[in-house]
């Protein structure tokens, strides 16, 4: 694989005093999987990335997130000389934006973006360019496999180890490490950031509390459940026994009535009694504690807790108006920021003689129900904000004749023309052309039939009418 010029198999030399951006920082899963306290780990008790994905919300936030984004096309656009963004065609760039590499689909390569960026906090997409230096396609990098590096110019470049799907082969014979190539071969996307400019933290990061306290809930309960639903508890005699006595007691009670042999009927003498110990799941509010915890996760997430099962769906029913709120409060910057990084790592803002860009496709994602599209499409046409075979194409239907020009109704004036109507003039007649006959006027007050009716047979049609129309007001104003 070769990379402005180089050979990518060859090892690249680090920058000199570049300065390796701290792991604690640049990969998010460590401060995750350190132990809470010294020998958590010998208990089974860290928490670990792979455990906090495997809780419910987390999975369903994630997967909301990616698929939403994933299943949006995201097309080449140009603008025209009106300023308006049109889809267009381009054989050096519309190619990569339909397979951006030879093993995953669009929606596989957004998904996995995103799942990377949510979940690590940076997604690091490597280019492929041919000869022409047009990116032909794009790898995305394993985060944990990926250093930032930065030199004292300000410089930063990026150390990549082995990755097959991507053709990197690092030369280990050289002394060790991976492929350094400089921050133009690199989309870089980053979550928010809070600590170093070049190193974004997940939304995971706030939702592993909750999400960690919630599998200590379903541990805690699939071992209760695993114990017959039956708690643990005392058993007490109403007076002194000895110490080999409840012993012996304790390993009876534990052998022939817990685990398997949980619920079978157990006789007691002497006054002995059992006394559950356990806090009953009513009396915890286990039910309750899951969907505040499953709530916060949504929150961390930005994902309304509704549309993963979460709590209850709003009251109204607007699906366009949910789906909006939806679209601005969570998915908004992830297409904002594939749409910019794109444009620039591609380089559609250097293109000459064309303004090119790239943008999502969201009329899959916010989708109106049909009644409610029609309407929006109705109103729209009758208003001449959009052509009739503009609305047919939301619909799915073709062009039809007539249909590429906007249309309003004929008693629509202008204000400036209402305006003159109000002063008194008349800017709604027609002007006669130059040359034109003029009907005769009665010179002594009488009605002038005779010389109108003369008149009309050298006057337009328009002109007999008026005529015609006069003499029937002032015939019916003198009766």
């Amino acid at each position: 694989m070769r990379l402005l010029g180089f050979d990518l198999s060859v090892k690249r030399a680090v920058p000199p005093g570049a300065q390796l951006i701290s792991g604690d920082r640049g990969r998010w899963w460590w401060p995750i999987v350190r132990e809470p306290f010294t020998g958590a780990w010998q208990r089974n008790s860290e928490l670990r990335a792979e455990s906090v994905l495997a809780m419910y919300a987390v999975y369903a936030c994630i997967e909301r997130i990616a698929s939403d984004v994933g299943k949006c096309r995201l097309k080449l656009v140009e603008k025209d000389e009106n300023d308006i963004w049109t889809e267009a065609d381009s054989a050096a760039f519309a190619p990569v934006l339909r397979k951006p590499n030879h093993y995953q689909t669009r929606i596989q390569f957004f998904e996995n973006w995103i799942v990377s960026k949510v979940t690590t906090g940076n997604t690091y997409s490597l280019k492929a360019r041919d000869e022409r230096r047009v990116v032909t396609a794009l790898y995305l990098l394993d985060p944990l496999r990926v250093k930032v590096l930065v030199t004292p110019s300000g410089d930063v470049y990026y150390e990549l180890n082995e990755d097959y799907l991507a053709d990197l082969h690092p030369n280990r014979d050289a002394g060790g490490g991976g492929i350094v190539v400089p921050a133009s071969e690199i989309i870089h996307d980053m979550c928010t950031i809070k600590f170093h400019p070049l190193c974004g933290v997940p939304p995971l990061i706030a939702a592993a509390g909750p999400a960690g306290q919630s599998l200590n809930i379903e541990k805690n309960s699939t071992t209760f459940f695993r114990n017959n639903s039956t708690p643990g508890g005392l058993l007490t005699a109403p007076g002194e026994i000895k110490e080999a006595t409840a012993k012996r007691l304790k390993e009876y009670w534990q052998t022939e009535f817990s685990g398997d042999n949980a619920g079978k009927i157990a006789v007691l003498g002497d006054g002995l009694k059992f006394e559950p110990m356990a806090t009953t799941a009513q009396s915890s509010q286990l039910v309750e504690q899951l969907g505040l915890g499953a709530k916060m996760v949504c929150s961390a997430f930005g994902v309304p807790a509704y549309m993963v099962g979460v709590g209850d769906p709003p009251a109204y029913n607007n699906i366009e108006a949910l789906n909006t709120q939806y679209y601005t409060q969570c998915l908004q910057k992830y297409f904002e920021a594939i749409e910019l990084l794109c444009d620039e790592g591609l380089g559609l803002v250097d293109t000459p003689k064309r303004w090119l860009g790239t943008e999502f496709e969201l009329d899959d994602l916010l989708r109106m129900d049909t009644m409610a599209l029609i309407e929006s499409i109705d109103k729209a046409v009758k208003a001449g904000a959009m052509k009739p075979n503009e609305g047919r194409k939301k619909l799915n239907y073709g062009p039809v004749e007539g249909g590429d020009a906007c249309y309003l109704q004929q008693q629509n004036f202008s204000l400036a023309a209402l305006a003159k109507r109000d002063a008194k003039e008349d800017p709604f007649a027609k002007v006669a052309p130059p040359g034109a006959p003029q009907l005769p006027k009665p010179a002594d007050g009488g009605d002038g039939a005779d010389e109108e009716a003369a008149s009309m047979e050298d006057t337009p049609m328009i002109e007999v009418y008026r005529a015609a129309l006069r003499l029937q007001i002032e015939s019916r104003a003198v009766a």
